[in-house]
């Protein structure tokens, strides 16, 4: 009996002592909620992370392959190195503009069974992991090909997805997918398979463990987008390339990069509660400018006759109507869409941007992107794709006073698209232009790298209210899961908020809003973006009421602080912003009874504030209330409503 003991005394030890040696490194945040652990085994490189000591993501994988060498097996731990970086940083485009960031780093190195080495570089902050690879010259080799990423992420089995799928490239209007306007489902059983992937960001309810973000940032001309994919293992997702089939079929679906060359970021944000998910600013962390700005840019409100006025507005007179309807409101823009260079021409142009100047309004301009990757046949074509012509064009542009492009229509996430977005806007700073991109890619923590830019729409935006009863129908559904997926890590270019009771120019007789005022205005602050395309009309100077239209003057689109204040994606959401000064707390609901709440608005405790919200029979209303000298507010929200605070 004793030898048997002794026997199973010394085999636990050397159990243990494997798995033991099998962690070859650890790191934790600042404030040591977060911990990563890194393991060698069986010649690969895994990871995991726990977070207020719960593991949050089982033993993942981690490596990639390259055209010239294998770099997920046979992997050969060498060392490890820790570090911390800090820094702040301003940004007025993003949730906050001011930011301090602080971080533990850890690079691991390893050696594969070509003798070639390559690094893992992560940066773990305070409810956030950045990590990203580091290829090094193999031999003479100075250039390599990334064919395929190995990167995974294997959840908790009681974990719920909130995931949106990729579209099948080269479908849908004039073959112009995919452009990150699919649906969501909420609390979808994990595992559940998409024919083309999901796309980032990706949100995972743990149970009762927590929340998980994951994302990409730092995507740029040197390597292709990627997104999320299921795996035959049920519990365990992985990072993958674009479709071969998107762009046409031209372009790689890899990326090609010199050596030494890093990989984009992929970054994971945790938390106990969505908090975190809201709040997150890693995108832009880790990221730096990739030039400096020609000139200061300045961003704002935006008019726009399409989205309810549709391709028969694009003419001299109605643009002047909403040249008056910007002027009237104080919006610092209009956007002139698709066809103007057919319907107004660019002689007349030049007369509606000085009318526009007249009226202390500037004006951004429709641009497809290019002829090549699709079939949409609104012009002006084949003005972006080259620089040649680019260069011509947005000299022509910068003479006649135009102050920025809605760039639309692009080929998916190859690197050849990641190239046109950067030259896009590389160019477009030569010559003081900001760019906003349509049918477009999530951008990823371009606000920072890039200094005009201004935002995406890569979203189910307000067009699709115009087009499609379903999405009419969903559309309080989707509004209360984008502050916590979509555009908790980019700029949003939603171009929302209608005070049209029907979504037609006429007001009348068909596509008629299941969603209050209330909700309306509410994602006016729910939704983030520098320059915001909001879908107030010339009718509604007289048809809605005042204290709305009050509201669509003073909000802002540029902000200096956003909180959670609570939530659940699918079902409510409410988030304060500051602007200066000034907060504006929002809220919608989805569901389809009566949200009773009680918020913990500390910023407002003991003040009097303007409060917009409905009333059972969808009538909206604005009010004086004062909140409790403990912040605290009990308020209702109607089914398919939502409230301001201001």
């Amino acid at each position: 009996m004793f030898k048997i003991l002794s026997y199973l005394s010394i085999l636990f030890f050397f159990l243990t002592g494997i798995s033991g040696f099998a962690q070859v490194a650890e790191i934790s945040s600042p404030d040591g909620k977060l911990k990563l652990n890194i393991f060698s085994e069986n010649g690969k490189a895994l990871y995991n992370v726990s977070f207020l000591g719960k593991v949050m993501l089982e033993k993942s994988p981690l490596g990639l392959i390259t055209n010239e060498s294998d770099f997920s097996k046979n992997l050969k731990f060498i060392d490890s190195k820790k570090d911390k970086v800090s820094k702040n940083y301003t940004n007025e485009k993003i949730k906050k503009s001011q930011v301090s960031y602080a971080a533990n780093t850890l690079t691991v190195n390893f050696t594969n069974a070509d003798n070639f080495n390559i690094g893992i570089e992560f940066q773990v902050s305070d409810n956030n992991i950045a990590f990203r690879y580091e290829i090094q010259p193999m031999k003479d080799r100075l250039s390599a090909v990334v064919q395929l990423e190995i990167t995974g992420y294997r959840f908790q089995s009681q974990t719920t997805t909130f995931l949106s799928p990729m579209m099948k490239p080269m479908m849908g209007f004039a073959r112009t997918a995919p452009s990150y306007e699919s649906g969501y489902k909420a609390d979808a059983e994990l595992g559940t398979k998409a024919d083309y992937g999901y796309v980032f960001p990706s949100l995972f309810h743990v149970g009762n463990d927590g929340w998980i973000l994951l994302s990409e940032t730092g995507v740029n001309s040197l390597y292709c987008a990627s997104h999320l994919d299921t795996t035959s293992e049920k519990n365990l997702y992985q990072v993958a390339y674009p479709n071969m089939a998107e762009n046409n079929g031209f372009g790689s679906t890899g990326a090609a990069i010199s050596l030494p060359g890093k990989t984009p970021w992929r970054t994971i944000t945790i938390g106990d509660s969505l908090k975190p998910i809201i709040e997150t600013t890693i995108p832009f962390d880790v990221v730096e400018p990739m030039y400096e700005p020609s000139q200061k840019y300045t961003f704002g409100k935006s008019t726009w006759s399409w989205i309810l006025w549709q391709d028969n507005s694009m003419n001299y007179e109605d643009q002047s109507l909403f040249i008056d309807l910007a002027s009237k409101l104080g919006y610092e823009y209009i956007l002139i869409d698709a066809l103007w260079d057919k319907n107004i021409g660019k002689e007349r142009m030049k007369d509606l941007i000085q009318y526009a100047k007249s009226k202390n309004v500037e004006v951004l301009l429709w641009y497809n992107s290019n002829g090549a990757a699709n079939d949409a046949p609104m012009g002006p074509r084949n003005k972006m794709s080259s620089s040649i012509e680019r260069k011509k064009e947005m000299k022509w542009l910068k003479d006649i006073g135009v102050k920025g492009l809605k760039v639309d229509f692009f080929g998916g996430d190859k690197q050849e698209t990641m190239r046109l977005y950067e030259d896009i806007l590389s160019d477009a700073n030569d010559f003081g232009l900001k760019i906003i991109f349509h049918g477009a890619t999530l951008p990823r923590g371009w606000e920072v790298m890039y200094p005009n830019y201004a935002g995406s729409e890569a979203v189910l935006a307000s067009e699709m209210l115009y087009f499609s009863e379903d999405v009419r129908k969903q559309e309080a559904f989707f509004a209360t899961l984008h502050p916590f997926i979509r555009n908790t890590v980019g700029s949003m270019e939603f171009g929302g908020t209608f005070l049209n009771k029907y979504l037609t120019k006429s007001n009348k007789d068909k596509n008629k809003r299941y969603t209050t005022d209330g909700f309306q205005l509410a994602t006016a602050v729910l939704f983030q973006n520098p320059v915001q395309m909001f879908g107030v009309m010339p009718n509604s100077l007289s048809d809605a009421p005042k204290f709305q239209l009050d509201f669509m003057k003073e909000v802002p689109t540029l902000w200096d602080e956003t909180v959670f204040i609570d939530g659940y994606p699918g079902k409510y959401s409410v988030i304060a912003r500051r602007h200066q000064n000034q907060w504006f707390v929002a809220g919608v609901n989805a569901e389809n009874a009566v949200q009773k709440l009680t918020l913990k608005l500390p910023m407002l405790a003991g003040k009097s504030v303007r409060f917009i919200n409905d009333d059972s029979e969808g009538e909206t209303s604005e009010k004086i209330i004062t909140v409790g000298k403990n912040g605290e507010l009990k308020i209702e929200i109607q089914s398919k409503g939502g409230f301001v605070i201001h």
